[in-house]
């Protein structure tokens, strides 16, 4: 290397980055305004001369300009037709467009710029006036550009910070769930199965129109994964009732029958401590009712509150399918698991007494869905894992 070459964080002209020079398009019918304008503008600007609307619009299939300087009075397209075109477009709406007329009237400056001009320059124009007006629009509309660019951004960043938090959340849950079921131990999966069979319930609901003016209203983003809360009271119950090798007693499942109130207590202190936000409003309204209505039944005999009917919540109407089906599939202390064709003839001769006929109906045709999630269950044993991850 010679003495006194370039070396070290020196830029040599071929190195320094390109820079891109902005476009500007000029739109006239008259040939002495474009080849002035061009003159003006081409030491700085990468410049279109343009002798008509209908010229403009073939160029915009190719190129989309930084800023076009528009005539009014043209032949074919006038100025506010081209306006019109233009920010009807979505593709060409947001580039700036200044109206470059012989009119001086305050009504043609009024009605150009409600059309969404940005600025009107009368003809003849001052060359250091039309180019100050150019280079401040320029920039205008670039900071806008980098605006909406940081916006956009910022918006990914809380939408993926929020749908983060969302599933930290479900995961805490997923475990505090767990944790309940763990301690009624021969239950198996059985979290896992019912909110499996309420998708199943819900999707054809939604499918057949079945209580859809209600179900409209519910965020399903949240709906699945609070029914996992359903029996979070349990943790409440003594372990000797919970895990008895045996029947209860009356007295017993007096106690037992507390889990549904005492889920609904947990939650609202749930629901105190995370007031403000509005996710969890949506996911605990659907927990709570979970939890504190899905032992009731359609002819008001069960419980804790004896409801009948539409008096009893949608979702514990739902759950109380979803529950008593996987009770009756399941193996307990007290009894074996039942065959899965039995469990479906329970279910359905349940209709109108235990559970609401319309659901039942839904129950019908899913009920083969709901078979295989129970089969596919006895078959993995306690590996058999359901995680609701949908955040959409």
């Amino acid at each position: 290397m010679e003495a006194g070459s370039p070396r070290g964080n020196d830029m040599t002209e071929q190195t320094m980055p390109a820079v891109r020079r902005q476009t500007i398009v000029m739109v006239d019918d008259n040939v002495t305004t474009l080849n002035i304008a061009r003159n003006i503008l081409r030491g700085h600007y990468d410049t279109y001369a343009i002798p008509s609307g209908a010229v403009l619009f073939n160029l915009l299939e190719k190129i989309t300009p930084d800023l076009i300087l528009l005539d009014i009075e043209m032949p074919g397209i006038s100025g506010y037709e081209a306006i019109k075109r233009l920010k009807s477009d979505k593709r060409l709406s947001d580039i700036p467009v200044i109206f470059v007329t012989a009119r001086t009237d305050d009504g043609s400056e009024l009605e150009g710029l409600a059309l969404g001009a940005i600025d009107y320059v009368t003809k003849p124009f001052s060359p250091p006036l039309l180019l100050r007006r150019i280079e401040n629009h320029l920039l205008i509309a670039t900071q806008e550009k980098e605006l909406k660019k940081l916006n956009s951004n910022l918006m990914h960043k809380v939408d993926q910070k929020a749908k983060q938090i969302i599933q930290m959340q479900f995961a805490i849950l997923n475990v505090m769930a767990e944790l309940v079921e763990f301690r009624d131990h021969k239950t198996g999966s059985h979290i896992a199965r019912t909110q499996q069979y309420l998708e199943l319930l819900v999707q054809k609901m939604l499918d057949d129109g079945i209580y859809l003016d209600e179900i409209s209203n519910w965020d399903l983003t949240f709906l699945i994964p609070s029914a996992q809360l359903h029996d979070v009271g349990k943790i409440a119950i003594s372990d000797i009732i919970l895990n008895k090798p045996g029947k209860l007693t009356p007295e017993e499942f007096e106690i037992m029958k507390t889990h549904s109130a005492r889920g609904v207590d947990a939650i609202e202190r749930i629901e105190q401590e995370t007031r403000h936000a509005a996710h969890e409003d949506n996911f605990l309204h659907h927990a709570k009712r979970f939890a504190g209505y899905h032992h009731e039944k359609w002819d008001g005999s069960g419980y804790p509150h004896g409801l009948a009917g539409e008096d009893i919540p949608l979702q514990g109407r739902l759950m109380a399918i979803a529950d008593v089906y996987d009770a009756l599939i399941s193996a307990r202390p007290y009894k074996d698991e039942m065959p899965l064709d039995v469990a479906r003839s329970i279910i359905l001769d349940g209709s109108g007494k235990h559970f609401d006929p319309n659901l039942i109906n839904v129950f019908r045709n899913v009920v083969d869905g709901f078979e295989e999630i129970a089969t596919a269950s006895r078959n993995l044993g306690d590996s058999f894992i359901f995680r609701w991850t949908n955040t959409a």
